[in-house]
């Protein structure tokens, strides 16, 4: 697995992975459950990872659609 994206917007997050699952993209959301750990108010950043194979093409899906990831 690779990072594809870290944002502290869920929207964010829920908008990308919509556009990877639309392209067959599998990805996997990590964090999610850290800033209730934490106690903050959802300010840590969330991190979602693609197959390393899937990487270059989960990234060109991301900027063709203007979703800030980061890179």
């Amino acid at each position: 697995m690779k990072e594809l994206m870290r944002s502290s917007d869920p929207t964010n997050i829920a908008f990308a992975k919509a556009l990877l699952s639309g392209e067959g993209i599998e990805c996997f959301e990590l964090d999610v459950h850290m800033s209730v750990l934490e106690g903050s108010i959802g300010i840590l950043p969330r991190r979602l990872m693609v197959a390393e194979r899937d990487h270059f093409r989960a990234a060109s899906v991301l900027a063709d659609n203007d979703v800030d990831f980061g890179h």
